[in-house]
C-alpha cells in the first residue's frame, strides 16, 4: 500500500496519458501513471504514423509510444504496468487500487481510451497494420490509387469511405444489410461519389493475403454463397468502445459511451480529468489526444495550486 499521496494519478497511457505524464512531472508535481498491460493504447497496432508533428519521415507507432514513455519516465513520472481495479473518486483525496495495492493522489486523470471494433477474423488479426486498418484519416494516404473495402453501415463508415475516396482509386462499401444506418445526408453523399460502390447484404467472413492484403471473402447474407472480392486493403469501420467500464455509475457518460467532460478536460468530480479517446468519439487521433493530454496535466496543476 502506498504511504504517499501523489499529486497526479494517470489511469491509462497511450499519447493522452504520457503527454499529461510528462507535463504534470516536468512541473515538479509528484506523478504515477498506472497503465495497464500494453502501455501506448492503439498506436500499438499502427505501423507508420506520418501526421504526428515533428517526424517528417514518420515514426513507427510503438517507436513513437516508447519515446513518449522513456520523456514521462525522465521526468520522473513513477510507472506500473497494470490494471486499476476499484476507484474512489470522492473527496479531496482520490484513491485507485490495483489488486490490494491502494493509490491515492490529489487529482486523477483518466485516459484509459478506446479501441476499434473488430471482425474477430483470425486473419484479420495476422495482417493487422498490413492492409487493415480503423482510421481513414491516419492511413488512408497509404492507400493511394488502391481498391480498398470498407465494412460498416453507419456514419462513422460512411465517414471512413468519403475519406479513403481522396486517395483510392475504388471503395466499395460492404454492409449486412440492404439499408444503412448512417443518416440521410451521410448517405446520399456516399450514393453520388463516383469512386464508392456498395455491395448490400453481405459479410466479411475472412480476408486474404499472405504477407499483405489481397481481397477479402463475402458471404451472403441471405443465400449463404461465398465469394472471394479482390481488393487491396479493408477498413473496418464498425464502432469503438471506450474504456469506461472502471467508471461505471461514478461518471457521466453519453449515448455512445465515452466520459463527458467540460472544454477544460474536467468531469463532474472535482480534480478528475479525462483526457484522450476515452472521451473523444469524433477526432481519435494521436494529436488530439496528446493535447488533451496537455490540458488536463495544466488543469490539475491550477486544481492543486487553488487548494493551497
Amino acid at each position: 500500500m502506498s504511504e504517499k499521496v501523489y499529486d497526479v494519478l494517470i489511469i491509462g497511457a497511450g499519447p493522452a496519458g504520457y503527454t499529461a505524464a510528462i507535463y504534470a512531472a516536468r512541473a515538479s508535481l509528484k506523478t504515477i501513471m498506472i497503465a495497464g498491460d500494453s502501455p501506448g493504447g492503439q498506436l500499438l497496432l499502427t505501423s507508420e504514423v506520418e501526421n504526428f508533428p515533428g517526424f517528417k519521415d514518420g515514426i513507427m507507432g510503438p517507436e513513437l509510444m516508447d519515446e513518449m514513455k522513456a520523456q514521462a519516465v525522465r521526468f520522473g513520472t513513477e510507472m506500473r504496468t497494470d490494471f486499476v481495479t476499484k476507484v474512489v473518486l470522492e473527496g479531496e483525496i482520490k484513491k485507485a487500487w490495483v489488486g490490494n495495492d491502494e493509490y491515492q493522489a490529489k487529482t486523477v486523470i483518466i485516459s484509459t481510451g478506446a479501441s476499434a471494433n473488430w471482425l474477430g477474423l483470425e486473419n484479420e488479426t495476422r495482417l493487422m497494420g498490413k492492409g487493415i486498418s480503423a482510421c481513414a484519416t491516419c492511413d488512408g494516404f497509404f492507400f493511394t490509387d488502391k481498391h480498398v473495402v470498407v465494412v460498416g453501415g453507419g456514419d462513422s463508415a460512411m465517414e471512413e469511405a468519403l475519406t479513403l475516396a481522396k486517395f483510392a482509386s475504388k471503395v466499395t462499401i460492404v454492409h449486412r444489410r440492404d439499408e444503412f444506418r448512417a443518416s440521410k445526408i451521410m448517405q446520399q453523399r456516399v450514393k453520388d461519389h463516383e469512386k464508392i460502390d456498395i455491395i448490400w447484404n453481405s459479410a466479411v467472413v475472412d480476408v486474404l493475403g499472405d504477407d499483405f492484403v489481397s481481397g477479402v471473402k463475402l458471404k451472403d447474407t441471405n443465400t449463404d454463397k461465398e465469394t472471394q472480392f479482390d481488393c487491396e486493403g479493408l477498413f473496418v469501420a464498425i464502432g469503438h468502445t471506450p474504456a469506461t467500464k472502471l467508471f461505471a455509475d461514478i461518471l457521466p457518460t453519453n449515448e455512445k459511451g465515452y466520459l463527458e467532460i467540460n472544454h477544460d478536460t474536467s468531469t463532474k468530480i472535482p480534480g478528475v480529468f479525462a483526457a484522450g479517446d476515452v472521451a473523444d468519439a469524433r477526432y481519435r487521433q494521436a494529436i488530439t489526444a496528446a493535447g488533451e493530454g496537455c490540458k488536463a496535466a495544466l488543469e490539475a496543476e491550477h486544481y492543486i495550486e487553488s487548494k493551497v
